[in-house]
Formats: structure tokens, sequence, C-alpha cells
């Protein structure tokens, strides 16, 4: 048996690998690493025994030779490539090349072999969903997908999930990973201003590189005992942690930094972070995929624990004042183009009102933590009293309306189902048959009159739905909240309906933001 996978040398790869060396069947291995990445070198030291097993493809995703060498003779592909934050903000174009455009290729790759086809397994984001707060902090396969302004990581893996949905493939399975722990987390996120994208009040649930790598394992092991049937393959899952792994961007910040006596407390302030424009949910359906695979082992303390006993360095953080560790760690950054007091100093409108809503709101935010309200307190935006513990607990879970029975089986799905949801959008179903199939393709037509071809899964199961930001880098849900009923629910949460901007960006990919002159017109 042969499987070929993709970003093998990123975190979720080098723990997927852990596990599948250990699957016994696996005769051949074939992964597709980018020429200048060294990191390939070290994983080879560590598979040793491995090597004649290995055959190494150096080149691009989206190079479509490199790709049918890849896949040329497997049971399995595994795409775990990606270009992520930061990386994806710093280089948009390596994110559009891997993200998009790779994913599209190697799409196209499998599609064309027509015997023997290998299974696909492909990985998507949390950041799918966009930003979220305790107004909807639960979301579930089939929620809107409204992929945050200048997030081009999420929009590009948007249109790489949608080429896999719309594909012939035919047996695939699309899981959108969760925000994920990993041992490199603190290194990968301390030299760039990304961490302060991270809302002190967004819902985030985690799940550890370690049992990512196991979901992946177990879901070759259990196919290839023949036990996995419809309920797994062509579909959707969301790789969940376990309501245990349930918090907020303040905890995260706050456990990270109790490995040197401190909170987060001690190094932040609350103008440093974002109020919006992020992306992290807690999912409703976590438990879908451990049901079936029992991966979920890992909770964020043993992480940390683990953080701690393996960097010894910093456990002298203890010892050094939390003045010059605020100062040389945290506040350092504060010079790197992707933080907001980088924004604000340079006159970035733009961004600033796509993560604070103006620079008034910025402004305000201050440096008093008395002031601020925070979910971990007790405290919604307003200051009001909110039970957190109870937000946190799935039973109490707020979901949205989807305009139909999402919980009806696949096979009670009717056309009137389908209807129901694309005049939701405040689009159309144009095709006037359905006889069932949801992986059929049918004939849509959105808000702006645009005809377009879907599956009923990928618009009524996955929560796909056409808008600009499928052809361009234009995020456009101000003008389109307003007229759709599925959007709006979530949109609203974190926006004003008298917001009427449209976030895009240029052709270098510099933030352009501009005001519609009336409502629902540019």
């Amino acid at each position: 048996m042969q499987i070929s996978v993709t970003g093998i040398t990123g975190n979720m790869g080098q723990a997927t690998l852990e596990e599948l060396v250990k699957i016994e069947e696996i005769e051949k291995y074939k992964f597709l690493v980018l020429p200048y990445d060294r990191r390939i070198k070290k994983i080879l030291r560590k598979y040793k025994k491995y090597r004649d097993k290995f055959e190494i493809i150096y080149g691009s995703i989206a190079d479509k030779n490199k790709c049918k060498k890849l896949v040329d003779g497997s049971d399995y592909v595994i795409n775990l490539a990606a270009v992520i934050p930061p990386h994806s903000d710093q280089k948009p174009l390596k994110a559009v090349e891997c993200n998009e455009v790779g994913v599209k290729t190697l799409v196209e790759t499998i599609e064309e072999i027509k015997t023997n086809q290998p299974k696909f397994i492909h990985t998507s984001t949390v950041a799918l969903y966009g930003n979220r707060n305790y107004k909807h902090p639960w979301a579930r396969i089939g929620d809107p997908l409204l992929v945050s302004p200048y997030d081009i990581y999420s929009a590009t893996k948007l249109r790489g999930e949608f080429a896999v949905l719309e594909s012939t493939i035919e047996k695939w399975a699309v899981l959108r990973q969760t925000a994920m722990l990993h041992k490199n987390m603190l290194s990968d996120n301390m030299s760039d201003g990304l961490m302060f994208h991270t809302c002190f009040n967004a819902p985030l649930e985690w799940a550890t590189a370690h049992d990512s790598g196991v979901l992946i394992a177990n879901i070759i092991r259990k196919d290839l005992k023949e036990d996995l049937n419809e309920s797994f393959w062509n579909k959707c899952f969301n790789i969940g942690g376990g309501s245990y792994n349930c918090i907020t961007g303040f905890d995260t910040l706050n456990d990270g930094f109790k490995i040197i006596g401190g909170s987060a407390k001690d190094f932040f302030k609350p103008y440093y972070n974002a109020t919006r424009n992020f992306h992290g949910v807690w999912f409703y359906d976590s438990k879908k995929l451990d049901d079936l695979f029992d991966y979920q082992k890992q909770d964020t303390k043993e992480y940390w624990e683990e953080i701690a006993k393996r960097h010894k360095i910093y456990k002298a953080g203890k010892i050094v004042p939390k003045s010059l560790i605020g100062k040389f760690a945290i506040q350092r950054l504060f010079k790197n183009n992707n933080s907001p007091y980088y924004w604000a100093k340079h006159n970035d409108e733009a961004r600033i009102i796509a993560y604070f809503s103006s620079f008034e709101a910025y402004r305000n935010l201050g440096s008093d933590w008395s002031k601020f309200n925070l979910l971990v307190e007790n405290k919604d935006e307003n200051g009001q009293y909110i039970d957190y513990n109870a937000l946190r607990k799935v039973e109490n879970a707020k979901l949205i309306d989807y305009f139909y029975d999402i919980d009806k089986s696949d096979k009670d799905i009717t056309i009137d189902d389908l209807k129901n949801v694309a005049k939701a959008h405040g689009g159309k179903l144009l095709s006037n048959d359905f006889d069932g199939d949801l992986y059929k393709t049918l004939e849509w037509e959105n808000q702006d009159g645009e005809v377009f071809n879907a599956k009923a899964y990928t618009i009524i199961r996955a929560g796909h739905w056409i808008n600009p930001i499928y052809s361009s880098n234009c995020w456009d849900f101000d003008r389109l909240a307003k007229k759709d009923a599925i959007f709006s629910q979530v949109w609203y949460d974190s926006h004003d309906k008298d917001e009427d901007y449209v976030y895009s960006f240029d052709d270098k990919f510099k933030a352009q933001i501009r005001k519609l002159e009336t409502e629902g017109k540019e």
C-alpha cells in the first residue's frame, strides 16, 4: 500500500508522519517537499530506518508534473500543505500558490486518474468561519463561511476547499482544523505581530498536533479494515480538541504566561489586541470525528506542561522582571507591520476599521484592565454579567437558523430545502429537478444575479455560497449581510448594521477600504 503526503515538514505533517510509520500495511511513502525546505533533512535523520520506504519529490504543489509524480500509484493522498499566518500575511503570493492554486492542481491531477483512483483527505481550517464572539461562539459544519477581511490565508483556503468539494474525485474528505497547539508555537509567534490579532474574548477550541496526527493515522487504519462507509467519505468535518479545550484568546495567553510565573495582564494591555476580525470558534460537532476515530486525548494544560519541560529557559522568566519581558519580548513586536500599534501609527485606516471598527474605538481601549470587559471574568462586551462557564457548555449552545432542518438525513433532503436556503441567502435555486442526490451539480443564482454551479452538499451541508471573495480578494460582507439572512446572523454579532465598507487588496496586496455610496450599490 502506498500513501502520498504534502506538508509533511509542517507541525501537523510531522505529527502525522510519527503515527503513519506505525501502520505496517504502508509499504511506500511519497512526500512532496519544497526544494528549499531544510526541515526534511531532520525528518530523514529521525526516520532513518524507514528511508528505503520514503520517496521525496522536490517541488511545488502548484506544479502539475510534480503532483502527477506524487499521486501516481497511491492508495491515499493526504494534503496537509498550507501557507499559514504569519507567513501568509508576509508572503501572500505563496499562500495563493499553495492554498488555492496548489489544491486545485492536486485535485485536477487526482481527477485524471480513472482507474484505482486514490482516496483524498484534505485539511481545511476553522478560519473559514471568520470572527466569532460570545453571541454565537459555537459553530458546526453548515455554518456560513465569512472569512475575515485581509486574511489571505482563510480566503485562499476557502477557494481551495471549494475546489475539493466540487471535484469529481470518487472518495474525498475535508477536515477543518481548529486552532492547533504544537511544539513550535511560541517561537513561531514571537517574530510577528500576529499574536495581537487574537481577540481576548474570541472563542478558541484547541487541538494538539499530536492528536491531529493520530486522527489522520486512525482514518487510514479504519479504512484499511473496511470499517468506513458513507458516514465519512465525501463529507466535511471539524477537527476539534474537545469541550475541555474550549477557552478564549485571553485564557490562551494567560496559560502561556503562567509557565514564566505571570499572567496575560502582566504583559499585555487592552489596546494591544484586536477586538474583532479574528477567526476562532468552538465546535458544536467536535465529537463527530472523535466518535469515529477516538483521537482527542490531550488538553491545553498538558500542552503547556510539556512546553515548560521541553524548554527549560522559560523557568528563567520567573526571575526576570516582568517589565523587561514585556518590553523586549512583546512590545518590540509593535514595530512589526502586522501589529495594530503599527497600523495606528502609520494611519492604516483599512485595518484599524476591520479589526477595531474605528480609530476612536481603538484609542478608547486604553491600558486599564479594570475598564476592559473579559468573558473569563463573566462580563459581556457591555459589562453586563454573563456566565462564562455556562457559555462553554455545548448543551447551552446557541445555533443559527439554517432555514431548513440541518439534522435531516441526506436522503430526506428535498428541493424545498434547497430553495429555502438559496432564498435565505438572497438568491435562487435555478435547477428545477432534484432527485435527492446531494452530489449532483445544480444551478444557482446569488443575490447579485450571478449564476453559478455547485453541488447541493457544498451549499447546504458545507456552508458555501458564492460571493466576491470566491473570485477576488474582496470582502463585501457589510453589503451582502443586508440581504442575506444566513450571513447576517453571524456578521452582525461584531459589525453594526449601518456599516457600509468594502474591504479589499490591490494587486500588490495592500489593504484598501471604501464606503458604499448607498445601500446595496457600489
